[in-house]
């Protein structure tokens, strides 16, 4: 491992750590993310200062350079991380929608009730407007009936023969 990539993994680990410690004091970041990037800017810095260690590695896994370990370290990591971040998206999209249908039934139940409490009130309303419509309603039926010569139901002598 050269000099020159010890020098660029120090140096970029620590703006990528500085980066992520001022997000955290703003508030733009959480906890739990700051965590794992501040915890792979530190592998990369241990891999800098001690390069015995990509050299261990790289001898373990048959791999033929050191920066080809350092590379494919990386990418391993950032592939891991991607697929917990798919995982959690999935998760939240999921709850966006179940809290989504929650809240059309709500307002369809709210709605349906507002609906009722209006009838209730027209009905009310019309039943305080004409006190005898009641009353007429049920004159009607009679009338309806068929029975000849029911008194005031709009029938006549002549009708009934």
């Amino acid at each position: 491992m050269t000099m020159l990539l010890r020098v660029v993994l120090i140096v970029v680990s620590v703006a990528t750590t500085w980066m992520i410690l001022r997000r955290i004091r703003t508030s733009k970041m959480r906890i739990e993310d700051s965590i794992f990037w501040i915890g792979f800017s530190c592998m990369l810095i241990l891999f800098s200062l001690f390069p015995q260690i990509v050299y261990l590695m790289t001898d373990l896994t048959g791999i033929q350079t050191p920066v080809n370990f350092i590379f494919l370290f990386i990418i391993f990591v950032l592939i891991l991380r991607l697929f917990r971040i798919t995982v959690k998206l999935s998760q939240l999209e999921t709850r966006v929608r179940e809290m989504a249908m929650h809240l059309a039934l709500e307002e369809k139940k709210q709605e349906e009730a507002g609906q009722r409490e209006q009838d209730a009130r027209r009905l009310e309303a019309a039943g305080q407007e004409n006190p005898g419509a009641r009353n007429a309603g049920e004159g009607r039926a009679e009338c309806e009936s068929g029975e000849p010569g029911n008194a005031g139901c709009g029938s006549t002598e002549s009708d009934n023969w």
